[in-house]
């Protein structure tokens, strides 16, 4: 990583509050070039505090921007920080409308040109994309990384159509506790506590909408770009990695927008920034791409930007499994359209008598973290114990060249359920010789949803039926001598919510079943993609304190034997405690549980604490916030139950729980 601290211009930032048509007032931090030319505004959006939470991040690149001549602007979404109003749902329409508003009032601005763009990860992203669908005027450009133009499909709720229990309560816990977090007095005074209270009075947990949609309505159609690509008029740079669950977006956007209007990058990484560093790399020098992007979309540089091939991807030679990787043996390839005429679909048929399929409950229990950030539990172990409990269809690769896919492996199966619901899981691993069994992607499918994510449909009991579905994108080039493995399962827990009776799984037809690999022939022009080593501004100076207390373990699997119990314990290390330089001591612990029993799909039941302290002694300020979510389920629904805790010193000043339970149409 190379610190920069000398740049094109000095720079200068000030706290600003941005008003709003309604009255409310959102918290910004600009940073600027000295300059007494206008120049183009840059904005990133999101619910996740610029003063304390994401101020680290916010320092490696907004400053970066503002030294090559652009006004770099981040905004705290309404009832999140020290913005004012209070907390809604994600992206939702009076979100989108703010940032629409936030857009014009930067472009208003005497020292902008008139000309925004806006750049993000995760919820940046997601409402950089959203907001581009929006086509304010004066917003020319997006930068958008580890997003999704699908809500429904391609997000933390859903995933082929069954409910994500990893994350759908997982998130949803995360932001009951982020929701509750108090203004800070440093910079919003005296007034902290009454909106505070304002805030919390608000808050509703958001598993309650987000289990009340459990099919893909207009619930979730809302903020989906997929609905209708021809809505974004700015030019879009969409960038993922490999090891990210959004990656999928960047392939369809490059699929569906005007080539002259967006360009693709995938790389090897996990739900990060390219430039942090974090594994698995190799990291590149993002803010420098990006600034070509800018500079050409918003300064009409002529620098090349748009000569690039329209997808910049990379392939990741075979390798061993593992749960961390500091970087991947591989290679950058380009592509100059998607679909692309190197990429050539080649079916793999099934063969053999049909196999009985009924997947112990607790087969999932290796499939990593759903959102892996770069920590040393988050990728998938070796697969040779989930492998085990699924049915495995082998196919060798030869043994003078490799196997390379590039895109979205389908397959088609034939089944039969005795029941009317059911599930299934498709991982594709790359067998090593020695055995080794190492994840190169996965899919899913609820059975129910089979003909459209828009309906419940039951399956015919005693029928069989074709079903296909796709898989994760990936690029990767299963090395010669080693076996394409596709292990078919009936169970994926926790990452898929089960449903009473799928635990007789089904029976699968081998005729008729086929797995389609995205076959892409080598070509002598995939040199000369090289990136620039990654650079950032001088880092913000956050200490981390020593700690005598034992560290838990990212990811404990726990089983009692005699009850046939399954347990997972994840803490999901988000930042622990920190010392920011303006003396905020800023605490956060959390921890998720998962619990299954082997046989029995109504025993799941996932669990969510967190405790988050802010804390400025020079002030005499001590908020607590303290959380807990449950989900669980009966024959007929989710049952959920929530409750939040907050503290000024040793007083409780709000305290609510909430205990619903939403009736299981679908998922």
């Amino acid at each position: 990583m190379i610190i920069r601290t000398d740049f094109p211009y000095g720079t200068t930032h000030e706290d600003v509050r941005i008003p709003l048509p309604d009255g409310v007032e959102l918290y910004a931090r600009i940073w600027r070039p000295v300059t007494d030319e206008p120049v183009p505004a840059l904005l990133e959006y999101l619910p996740y505090r610029l003063t304390d939470w994401t101020s680290p991040r916010d320092r490696q690149r907004h400053p970066w921007y503002a030294g090559h001549g652009y006004a770099s602007v981040r905004v705290d979404v309404r009832g999140h920080g020290c913005s004012g109003g209070s907390p809604g749902d994600e992206y939702d329409a009076r979100e989108l409308a703010d940032g629409v508003a936030v857009v014009e009032w930067l472009a208003a601005q005497p020292w902008c040109t008139g000309s925004v763009g806006m750049f993000g990860i995760s919820w940046g992203g997601f409402n950089s994309l959203q907001i581009a669908a929006l086509a304010p005027e004066p917003l020319k450009a997006v930068v958008t990384v580890c997003s999704t133009d699908d809500r429904y499909d391609n997000d933390v709720h859903y995933m082929g159509g069954s409910v994500l229990a990893v994350d759908m309560h997982a998130w949803a816990a995360t932001m009951l506790a982020f929701a509750s977090r108090p203004p800070d007095p440093h910079f919003v005074g005296d007034d902290w506590r009454r909106q505070w209270l304002e805030r919390l009075e608000a808050v509703e947990p958001l598993v309650h909408t987000w289990l009340s949609h459990q099919t893909r309505d207009a619930y979730w159609r809302h903020g989906s770009v997929c609905e209708d690509y021809t809505a974004i008029g700015a030019a879009v740079l969409a960038v993922g990695g490999w090891h990210d669950p959004y990656r999928d977006t960047v392939l369809r956007l490059v699929e569906h927008l005007p080539p002259a209007r967006v360009r693709g990058l995938i790389g090897p990484w996990s739900h990060q920034y390219p430039d942090r560093g974090l594994p698995p790399g190799p990291a590149i020098g993002f803010l420098q791409e990006t600034l070509r992007w800018w500079d050409h979309w918003l300064k009409g540089a002529d620098n090349g930007v748009m000569e690039e091939p329209l997808l910049r991807s990379w392939i990741s030679d075979s390798h061993p499994p593992a749960t961390v990787y500091e970087e991947l043996p591989g290679r950058w390839v380009g592509e100059k359209s998607w679909p692309s005429a190197s990429v050539i679909p080649v079916p793999y048929v099934f063969q053999g008598a049909p196999v009985e399929v009924a997947s112990p409950q607790h087969t999932g229990l290796d499939a990593g973290r759903f959102f892996p950030f770069g920590n040393d539990a988050d990728l998938p172990p070796d697969q040779r114990e989930e492998d085990a409990k699924s049915a495995c269809f082998e196919f060798p690769v030869g043994r003078e060249e490799p196997v390379e896919i590039l895109g979205r492996p389908s397959v088609t199966l034939r089944l039969r359920l005795d029941v009317p619901y059911g599930q299934v899981v498709a991982r594709l691993c790359d067998v090593a010789p020695d055995g080794s069994s190492t994840l190169v992607t996965r899919g899913a499918l609820n059975l129910s949803a089979r003909r459209g994510r828009d309906r419940a449909l039951p399956w015919p009991v005693g029928a069989y039926e074709d079903v296909a579905f796709e898989l994760n994108g990936i690029g990767h080039a299963f090395a010669p001598g080693h076996r394409i493995r596709l292990a078919v399962s009936s169970a994926y827990w926790p990452w898929i919510w089960p449903r009473a009776g799928s635990e007789a799984g089904w029976t699968l037809d081998p005729t008729g079943s086929a797995l389609t690999l995205p076959v892409r022939a080598g070509s002598a022009s995939d040199g000369g993609i090289v990136f620039e080593a990654p650079e950032q501004a001088e880092p913000l100076g956050v200490v981390f304190p020593a700690t005598l207390d034992e560290p838990r373990p990212e990811r404990l699997v726990v089983r009692d034997v005699a009850r046939g119990t399954w347990r997972l314990e994840v803490d999901p290390r988000y930042g622990g405690t920190r010392v920011y330089p303006d003396g905020l001591e800023y605490g956060e612990d959390a921890e998720e549980v998962y619990e299954i029993q082997d046989a029995d799909a109504l025993s799941a039941r996932a669990r969510s604490r967190w405790r988050i302290r802010l804390h400025r002694p020079e002030l005499g300020w001590d908020a607590r916030v303290e959380t807990r979510s449950e989900i669980s389920c009966d024959e007929g629904g989710f049952l959920t139950s929530n409750e939040v805790v907050c503290r000024e010193g040793d007083e409780v000043v709000f305290h609510r729980t909430w205990e619903r339970r939403l009736p299981r149409a679908a998922g």
